[in-house]
């Protein structure tokens, strides 16, 4: 049965359909196109900052290749990260956490995708707790369950998802992970739910009381740009859709599309 509140509308690296992915411009358009939370990516540097980019090195979105975790904040902001989209962007900096979080309005969501794993929580968790009197609302996310598990000993009461694609051998064979496994590593890890790529080929009515019944009781999903998908995942009781495009499924799932 559909949970009656709406899944949160999530920025995916920002409006990264019409700005630079990952760029405080980004972010800052999400919020004037609608979004109810933007979703970042974030590494920690050689001089203990998080900054948010997606990529392991800065080639695709500067040009120029440096290491992330190998750089430090100031050899990272030597580049610029935005004139491979559109000239109009050029300039754009590098993010930190911080300057991202500065960007999210009251009542609104941060959600934290992290790209280093365990060697990034302590810094993760100190910048949380500087800004806990921020009245917006936490979500981390992360691939390796490991990181997972070890900020919810450190965080109890923060969200935590842990993410999973689905992949599969052969043409004919099942998806991996199963709604079982999804289950089992969410409850090992003590994660909140899980993030999953929203496969409809995968994800269906009977995969989501799977979850349910393996005890993983809220799932998000992503990347979803079409609003038919978006309003496939409603009904399915998604608690977040991650988009590239918020100005076009928020509209799809509150009734305002033209």
């Amino acid at each position: 049965m559909k949970p009656s509140s709406a899944p949160k509308i999530v920025a995916h690296r920002g409006a990264s359909h019409d700005a630079p992915e990952n760029t405080l411009a980004a972010f800052r358009l999400a919020w004037e196109q609608g979004a109810d939370g933007v979703e970042g990516d974030f590494y920690l540097t050689t001089d203990n900052q998080i900054v948010c980019i997606h990529d392991k090195d800065t080639k695709r979105t500067a040009g120029e290749k440096r290491i992330v975790e190998s750089s430090t904040l100031q050899e990272l902001r030597l580049l610029e990260y935005g004139a491979w989209k559109d000239a109009a962007f050029a300039g754009e900096p590098i993010p930190t956490l911080d300057e991202v979080i500065a960007t999210v309005p009251d009542g609104k969501t941060m959600v934290i995708e992290l790209k280093s794993t365990l060697r990034i929580i302590p810094k993760l968790v100190e910048t949380l707790k500087r800004h806990r009197d921020k009245p917006i609302e936490w979500l981390v996310i992360a691939f390796d369950a490991p990181t997972v598990a070890e900020l919810k000993k450190q965080m109890p009461d923060l969200k935590v998802h842990w993410l999973t694609s689905f992949k599969r051998s052969t043409a004919v064979s099942a998806y991996r992970p199963s709604a079982p496994d999804i289950a089992t590593i969410v409850k090992q890890s003590k994660a909140d739910g899980v993030g999953m790529q929203g496969n409809r080929d995968v994800i269906d009515a009977d995969f989501v009381a799977g979850l349910k019944g393996g005890g993983c009781n809220e799932f998000h999903v992503w990347t979803i740009d079409d609003g038919r998908d978006a309003q496939f995942f409603d009904e399915l009781g998604a608690f977040g859709i991650t988009t590239n495009v918020p100005a076009v499924i928020g509209p799809a799932l509150r009734g305002t599309a033209e």
